[in-house]
């Protein structure tokens, strides 16, 4: 039960060397802390890495409604990175992991006055192809802040109270649910002082909807000491949890207490909702229905993820519900816990990764061993989590600007050929997963491609038409024609962008100029020699054509990936996650919002292209040639769960002086959950050189909605590829 938060008088020391939890009882060399918070956030700290130590002193009174055997507990729910607890003077012990809270029994060492003393460690990764910390995204990563150190308390440390039998932590999974029963699975992971009978109380009070309580009572009797009581439970004519374009994200307030001799000992409540999800040859199930994943990947809602809070989670889950998503990728971290409640709330799910970016050494091993499992009992409850992946992309990469023979070959060569990473520590790491909870995928790494003959793949990572290690966009073309099954679920896809005009004044000037251009390409993400390749950026006027430029360049290459995925609905595509939904710093990067949550142009273009009835066509990434004849194929899609009647298709096929060569209407009636059909096929043998146009106009599916392309005809013999 929680007792108080110790959110007052911390002092902070940066030091070279540890004392072993000794240290001046005077303020010399202490200076005022926040907590929770980032070291780096307090000033004079704002660029310190490594060691530091916490103090915080308080007091301690009995309450006045003391319990019999009462017992208080020091919960630290996140520390980066390293640390080793000291209360009153005495060792409380050393823990690894950022994300993971962990408990102490204080209940003889509390005084009237008393001294909390944390040392903690967070060094920076020097070795980036053999990294020591499992912090993901936090310590090593192309969208990161390079200048940032995690260091801190970020989350808050409390005191807690109990009787003689603590409840640690109570885990729930679905095993089945139907509208009529769902089966419930319940750990509870308690610690009792002596031997002792108990009853347990479960309820299930509806949350966000009217209906009954279910309570179950259930007696137990405990040994002494730490221990697992796990049962099934039944609960009848349950609320399913679904998202929120499926129906209804309904969630029950679970409470479980603990009552000995009639006394309640302790207590827990949290929020779950009932539901199964299943991956189906990579075709996603959710409570036994089909449905395409559209989504995006979230990187922290901030680089100081001590900021993040519920409101602010909110905003970000309300921005991808109004684009359509149904899945965020919480890309290689752990995040602010308010989002993972927010996320159940707002009826999205979460692929959910483990913090392993890229390399790691072999010795991480055990320490991955163990947050592995801690992860899954930290989050399991929440229904809005849909996939485990133990690693992304645990390939040889130090910085993926750099595209150097030598480095392409030394991705290549951990790729296709041995990557202790992947084959051994990630194997681990997935069977651990898989034992802890069997309901849910287990994906081993993020971004295996599927090679016939030599391995089957996982989720498929596309940046054709922004890496030339991957090539263009021509390139794709063959990809996706030669090994189709990297449609599968593919999970990263796009290319960088500047914020809008406002936002990007508040880092960079305007117009920008090399010394700009190389601040931004070390501070900020961008990476510039890439972008040129592409399209002549360096070139524009003003700062405005810059970002014009990139955005544009960026919502149609999110377009090119999303037309031929969801041309492939089910056959075999189950899932679209683009890369990447916002910035957790100011920078330029992939993201289609940025940091002060600004959607981008390529936001709204992104929206419309996850719409749930969705008109477009395919057309060959290449420039075309007088008088060659060019089909237009026209498709539509619907992923609504009801069927789409009488809406109309208005196509207009104009000529590079906008000239009209053609209109065709076409009624659409497709039945719910279609796959993509198509309505028409046009052919066009242009006659002179120039961009042509075609327009899909869609009315009567909600708000009207158009969608235009471009192709280039040229004189023969000046053909190119995109």
């Amino acid at each position: 039960m929680y007792y108080a938060a110790l959110n007052d008088n911390w002092q902070i020391r940066p030091l070279s060397e540890f004392s072993h939890g000794i240290y001046p009882r005077n303020d010399d060399g202490w200076l005022p802390a926040i907590v929770p918070a980032h070291w780096q956030q307090l000033p004079g700290l704002e660029t310190h890495s490594g060691k530091v130590v916490y103090r915080c002193r308080f007091p301690y009174s009995k309450p006045a409604d003391s319990i019999p055997d009462e017992r208080y507990w020091l919960r630290i729910n996140g520390v980066f990175y390293y640390r080793h607890t000291y209360f009153n003077g005495v060792d409380l012990g050393a823990h690894e992991g950022y994300f993971e809270p962990t408990e102490h029994d204080i209940t003889a060492l509390l005084r009237t006055h008393n001294t909390l003393i944390i040392e903690i460690d967070c060094p920076d990764e020097h070795n980036k192809v053999g990294k020591r910390m499992i912090t993901g995204v936090f310590s090593h990563w192309d969208c990161f802040d390079p200048q940032a150190n995690p260091g801190g308390i970020w989350l808050p440390v409390e005191l807690h109270r109990s009787g003689p039998v603590r409840l640690h932590h109570a885990r729930l999974r679905t095993e089945h649910c139907d509208a009529h029963l769902a089966q419930l699975r319940f750990a509870l992971d308690l610690d009792a002082t002596q031997a002792t009978p108990i009853q347990i109380e479960i309820s299930f009070a509806p949350l966000t909807f009217h209906g009954e309580t279910q309570i179950f009572t259930l007696q137990r009797r405990l040994r002494s000491g730490t221990q697992t009581v796990a049962g099934l439970l039944k609960l009848r004519e349950p609320r399913r949890w679904w998202t929120h374009d499926l129906g209804q994200p309904d969630l029950y307030q679970v409470t479980v207490r603990i009552w000995l001799n009639g006394i309640l000992s302790d207590e827990q409540s949290f929020a779950y909702g009932v539901r199964t999800f299943e991956l189906r040859d990579w075709i996603p199930h959710l409570n036994g229905e089909r449905f395409l994943v559209k989504g995006n990947n979230y990187p922290p809602g901030d680089m100081r993820i001590a900021t993040m809070n519920r409101e602010r989670a909110e905003r970000d889950l309300a921005l991808a519900r109004d684009c359509h998503m149904n899945m965020l990728r919480v890309h290689a971290h752990i995040d602010h816990p308010a989002f993972y409640d927010a996320a159940d709330a707002a009826g999205i799910l979460l692929w959910q990764d483990f913090p392993l970016q890229w390399l790691y050494r072999p010795e991480v091993l055990p320490a991955a061993r163990h947050q592995a499992r801690a992860m899954v009992r930290l989050l399991g409850n929440h229904p809005s989590i849909a996939i485990w992946c133990m690693h992304n992309e645990a390939i040889h990469l130090e910085d993926t600007a750099d595209e150097s023979l030598a480095a392409r070959l030394r991705t290549y060569q951990s790729a296709f050929i041995f990557s202790w990473n992947r084959d051994v520590m990630d194997v681990q790491l997935k069977k651990i997963v898989e034992e802890e909870d069997p309901t849910r995928p287990v994906v081993r790494s993020s971004g295996e491609p599927d090679v016939p003959y030599v391995r089957t793949g996982t989720d498929a990572h596309a940046y054709f038409g922004w890496y030339r290690t991957y090539g263009t966009l021509a390139d794709g073309e063959a990809v996706r024609a030669r090994f189709p099954s990297n449609l599968r679920f593919v999970t990263e896809f796009g290319a960088q962008s500047f914020p809008n005009l406002e936002s990007s004044l508040r880092f960079m000037p305007d117009p920008l100029d090399e010394a700009a251009i190389k601040r931004l390409v070390e501070r900020h993400g961008l990476q510039a020699d890439i972008m040129s390749a592409w399209y002549p950026w360096r070139q524009a006027k003003s700062l405005a054509e810059v970002i014009e430029l990139s955005q544009n360049y960026q919502a149609e290459l999110n377009r090119f990936y999303i037309d031929r995925l969801r041309y492939h609905k089910y056959r075999p595509t189950g899932g679209i996650i683009a890369f990447l939904f916002v910035d957790p710093y100011p920078a330029v990067l992939w993201s289609v919002i940025d940091y002060w949550r600004v959607p981008k142009r390529s936001y709204y273009a992104l929206r419309d292209c996850f719409r749930p009835q969705y008109v477009f066509t395919l057309i060959e990434p290449r420039t075309f040639t007088i008088g060659e004849a060019i089909d237009l194929p026209i498709y539509a899609v619907n992923d609504a769960r009801e069927p789409l009647v009488g809406a109309r298709l208005t196509i207009r096929l104009c000529d590079p002086t906008d000239s009209e060569l053609a209109t065709v209407i076409r009624y659409l009636d497709l039945p719910a959950d279609s796959l993509a059909t198509e309505i028409d096929r046009l052919r066009l043998t242009p006659i002179r050189a120039g961009d042509y146009t075609i327009e899909l106009r869609l009315s009567g599916a909600g708000p009207e909605f158009i969608n235009r392309y471009r192709l280039t005809v040229v004189a023969t013999g000046e053909m190119k590829t995109q």
